[in-house]
């Protein structure tokens, strides 16, 4: 795995959506983490996908996290991994390494890392930035995930990684966001 940069890298953002935060543990926190992982990723210059799982019965993406990954639309979705239809998410895939975020930790997140290391990608948990229902749910599937190949990180650790230098001209905007 090499380090993450941003010429090499793209952040998912899975299943943030109304219905679905409102049953979520710590759920502020988490809502609060992804947005500052889509809003540092946006200034580096870092894709950012979203996707939404079965939004006719769980709502849409919650406005915090639209205004965050800006004009990108969600990709739907009723498979539990992101890459389990063909709905043209697999396509946007075109880096080779993936930051994942989102909710739930031990579902729709943990199928969606196994399939894309399946798959060959490098990919980099923002732990942070994970949520299920449960914490038990959430702290064994960070672990699986860990275990099985993911680099397990935080969305601050993770921008910080891209910007390599406080020499950066976007240090002070990331700066900012994680404070």
């Amino acid at each position: 795995m090499s380090t993450l940069t941003t010429k090499n890298c793209l952040v998912i953002l899975i299943d943030l959506e109304e219905k679905m935060m409102s049953a979520i543990h710590d759920a502020d926190a988490v809502v609060c983490k992804c947005a500052i992982l889509a809003r540092g990723a946006r200034v580096l210059g870092v894709p950012v996908l979203v996707t939404r799982q079965y939004p006719k019965g769980l709502g849409d993406t919650i406005d915090a996290i639209k205004e965050a990954a800006g004009a990108h639309e969600p990709t739907d979705k009723t498979a539990f991994s992101c890459l389990g239809e063909d709905n043209g998410f697999a396509e946007q895939l075109t880096k080779p390494n993936i930051i994942v975020a989102g909710v739930e930790t031990h579902i729709c997140v943990q199928q969606t890392v196994l399939d894309l290391m399946e798959q060959g990608f490098a990919v980099y948990l923002a732990a942070d930035c994970c949520g299920s229902r449960s914490p038990v749910d959430r702290g064994y599937a960070v672990s699986r995930m860990g275990a099985a190949g993911a680099i397990v990180s935080t969305a601050e650790s993770i921008l910080f990684e891209m910007l390599k230098s406080a020499d950066h001209p976007a240090r002070k905007a990331v700066q900012s966001l994680v404070k």
